[in-house]
């Protein structure tokens, strides 16, 4: 799988830890930065995963910043992303099987890295379901409430 993974400066080690493991595992690993401790703006980062989205770049996104929550948010403003801010593997289940994520932000100072690799892999391992969830899900692309 194509995967994009970015981070501000908060989450840039934790980062460091993920990309060798994804690759490892098999999946091409797109970094778009950051890459130092140095502070940078985490919308930055939420674009750039969201923009490899929309471009066909990468088929799925991890977003990293220190709560997960800024990050999310910039990613989420281009409607070609899902992002959903995740804690635990249960929630970054359901992103992909009910809401069909295509990306989940974490946040470096809320959880480990075991737990980390744990939400990514229910992420990466899981679908979307469609079925019941399909209908509401299009309504997360429409422009105006439906």
């Amino acid at each position: 799988m194509r995967i994009a993974i970015a981070s501000d400066h908060a989450a840039v080690s934790l980062k460091s830890l993920l990309v060798p493991w994804l690759r490892d595992a098999g999946h091409d690993v797109l970094d778009l930065g950051t890459d130092g401790t140095a502070s940078v703006d985490y919308p930055d980062y939420g674009y750039a995963i969201a923009d490899a989205l929309a471009d066909g770049r990468a088929d799925r996104g991890i977003a990293l910043c220190g709560s997960g929550i800024g990050i999310a948010i910039a990613a989420n403003r281009n409607p070609a992303c899902r992002c959903a801010q995740v804690s635990e593997p249960l929630s970054a289940r359901y992103a992909r099987t009910h809401n069909d994520a295509n990306a989940i932000a974490l946040g470096a100072r809320m959880i480990g890295e075991e737990m980390a690799r744990a939400c990514i892999e229910a992420f990466l391992s899981n679908e979307f379901e469609g079925g019941r969830h399909a209908a509401r899900v299009d309504k997360l692309s429409a422009k105006e409430p439906v």
